[in-house]
């Protein structure tokens, strides 16, 4: 008889460590999404008990999996809530003013960046704050909007060019112009 191998333990310890590695994480998607630390924390706290309640679920790689779950909560939040007013849109969260949040959020810039992310639509959105700021690959992002690889890499290509094209419409005196060269044949 061959000892048999079962499922992954997914006891106390199992969650304590998920939660441990994963919850700044977890709260940092919330505050992008969210009017305050408060909310994302709690948001953080639903996800958790989504993720103890189906333990035998959640992948190895566990991080796209709790984001989708956040993502998910958010959405059923805000249907049953349209005009909450401590939603906001990513484009009325003071980034600067998070605690913890990365130097990516805080770096010069980013007001532009959150004005050219307004003028998109939802899933553009998304899909580049998964990659951008969440940091995930194309394929966990696929995981967490619940579509292909290959769905979520056209989707990814086209809100990139999207926003870019949202990005050349600022104001002439905030975009660069370009330096002309001349070749002055007189030396």
């Amino acid at each position: 008889m061959g000892v048999r191998v079962g499922p992954l333990q997914r006891d106390e310890g199992w969650f304590t460590s998920l939660y441990a590695a994963e919850y700044e994480h977890i709260v940092r998607y919330g505050l992008r999404r969210l009017a305050d630390r408060d909310a994302s924390a709690e948001l953080a706290q639903e996800v958790f008990v989504v993720a103890w309640r189906r333990r035998a679920e959640v992948p190895e790689r566990n991080l796209p999996w709790l984001y989708g779950v956040a993502r998910r909560l958010l959405a059923n939040q805000w249907r049953s809530r349209r005009a909450a007013p401590d939603l906001l849109s990513i484009t009325d969260v003071d980034l600067e003013r998070l605690a913890g949040s990365s130097g990516a959020d805080t770096s010069v810039g980013v007001a532009d960046i959150r004005t050219a992310l307004a003028n998109l639509n939802d899933l553009d959105q998304e899909i580049l704050r998964l990659v951008g700021w969440e940091e995930l690959t194309v394929s966990e992002a696929a995981k967490v909007l619940g579509c292909t690889g290959a769905t979520a890499a056209v989707r990814l290509h086209r809100a990139r060019r999207r926003l870019a094209e949202a990005m050349s419409d600022r104001p002439a005196t905030t975009r660069r112009s370009p330096v002309l060269m001349t070749i002055r044949e007189d030396l």
